[in-house]
């Protein structure tokens, strides 16, 4: 069950993509996101009840992951954090100039990198 307390992450993500558009535009099978999503190399969440994983658009860049997205899910999810936890951060820490995803898709992940290393040990 969902925290009541967590921020609601259709607030925080402007679009989300589900699996079969994650497939087309990577050009992968679903299976192949299926199996990016469970080794951290994606991280999908049900932003709204009833309607299914999805995973945020902003994760890809053309037919592409976005550079450094599965290093830093790795980083947090050794650290204890879920998915849905990871898209958060990702997507509103207030601590770096902008949102962590907006770093790693400038090319400016090592400080991102860092700041998830050590907040998850």
């Amino acid at each position: 069950m969902t925290d009541p307390t967590a921020p609601d992450l259709t607030d925080l993500v402007a679009e989300w993509l589900d699996w079969a558009e994650v497939a087309r535009r990577l050009d992968v099978s679903v299976g192949k996101v299926r199996t990016m999503i469970r080794d951290h190399q994606l991280a999908a969440a049900v932003p709204v009840p009833g309607e299914g994983q999805r995973v945020p658009a902003d994760f890809l860049q053309g037919a592409e992951v976005v550079k450094g997205l599965p290093g830093l899910l790795t980083v947090l999810h050794d650290g204890g954090y879920d998915d849905r936890e990871c898209i958060e951060w990702i997507f509103s820490d207030a601590d770096l100039p902008g949102r962590p995803i907006d770093a790693l898709r400038e090319n400016r992940g090592s400080e991102v990198k860092r700041r998830a290393q050590a907040m998850a040990y």
